[in-house]
């Protein structure tokens, strides 16, 4: 009778597997892919004051922060490697109407943290967003008129706000309003005003998805809207259209894409990574974070141990990087690694 060695190696073919995963070396050696601070982009909300952090209930360890916090933040973020922050304004209620037009304020909240940022902290990357949800009175990415989100307006206001944007000192414009043809019309009109350096890191693939509830309470948008968004974000059952969405940022000139949100679409990462070997982002949204972060409170998972593994899965995917609240907390646990 054959012993059991014998057995399995003619199944294997002397192939073992595990052979690679004996030892905590071996796995090292062998490790496909890495997560490192360079990888990480921290998103941050900022509100009107001074010297105010105000807990968000819905993103636990999470803070909308006033323009002075934001700078200690970003100097943080700083310190620890990280690249990029990106900066989302919670503006005063009154502020906001039908047409986002706070948006066309060169001082307005987001140009403020920007210019106050880049004064403090010149050495990290600011990305700013276009859309005008942070600054309408019913919560939509664009213009209002009727019951439609009219695309041609809202891409010629966007195109002004990006160049306020570029003027305050943002290093990257990443609308998300996810209007036709606004790639191109940002790209031209940046180039006008003489801010051919700045480049767009475009919201190409983003999902109208159930994910985005927590930011919504972050920036206050979350009573105010009117209907949905399907008319303008993708249909979550459409991978193909994706693609074709993201071929026409490239086209338009976008120098980086981002799929949003993130760990439900890895597919749509890692197709658009092969279709276009371009640089490469996912955005873990607001609703994938607390998932986490409340099963963790709970005791229900390792919270660290699946944060880590999350954004892992990014790299696996084929992502460049990664916008994600946990940014800071990972980076201090690379930097102890």
């Amino acid at each position: 009778m054959q012993d059991k060695t014998h057995l399995v190696d003619e199944i294997t073919g002397h192939r073992r597997m595990r052979r690679n995963r004996k030892a905590d070396w071996t796995r090292r050696l062998v490790q496909e892919n890495r997560l490192t601070v360079d990888d990480l982009i921290w998103p941050i909300f900022v509100i009107p004051g001074q010297n105010i952090v105000d807990p968000i209930a819905a993103m636990p360890g999470v803070n909308r922060m006033t323009v002075d916090r934001a700078v200690e933040a970003a100097r943080e973020a700083a310190d620890l490697g990280i690249p990029a922050i990106a900066t989302f304004p919670n503006i005063e209620m009154h502020l906001r109407d039908e047409t986002g037009s706070n948006a066309l304020e060169a001082n307005n909240l987001i140009n403020q943290v920007t210019e106050a940022i880049k004064k403090a902290v010149p050495n990290i990357g600011i990305i700013t967003d276009v859309a005008l949800d942070p600054f309408t009175s019913h919560g939509h990415d664009g213009i209002l008129r009727g019951n439609e989100i009219v695309n041609d307006e809202t891409v010629e206001q966007i195109c002004r706000a990006a160049v306020l944007q570029a003027d305050a000192g943002s290093d990257i414009i990443a609308p998300s309003e996810m209007m036709d043809g606004r790639i191109g019309a940002i790209r031209r009109a940046l180039d006008a005003a003489g801010h051919q350096s700045v480049g767009i890191m475009s919201y190409a693939t983003k999902f109208a998805s159930g994910f985005y509830g927590p930011y919504r309470e972050a920036i206050s948008t979350g009573g105010l809207l009117k209907g949905d968004k399907k008319s303008y974000y993708i249909d979550p059952a459409n991978g193909t259209e994706a693609i074709r969405d993201a071929a026409l940022d490239v086209e338009e000139g976008a120098d980086m894409l981002m799929v949003k949100p993130g760990l439900p679409y890895l597919d749509i990462c890692w197709r658009i990574k092969e279709a276009f070997g371009i640089p490469t982002f996912a955005y873990q949204v607001s609703g994938e974070y607390t998932q986490v972060k409340a099963a963790a409170m709970n005791g229900w998972i390792d919270g660290e141990r699946v944060m880590m593994e999350t954004l892992l899965c990014f790299k696996r995917a084929g992502c460049d990087g990664i916008l994600t609240y946990f940014a800071p907390e990972v980076a201090r646990i690379l930097a102890r690694a």
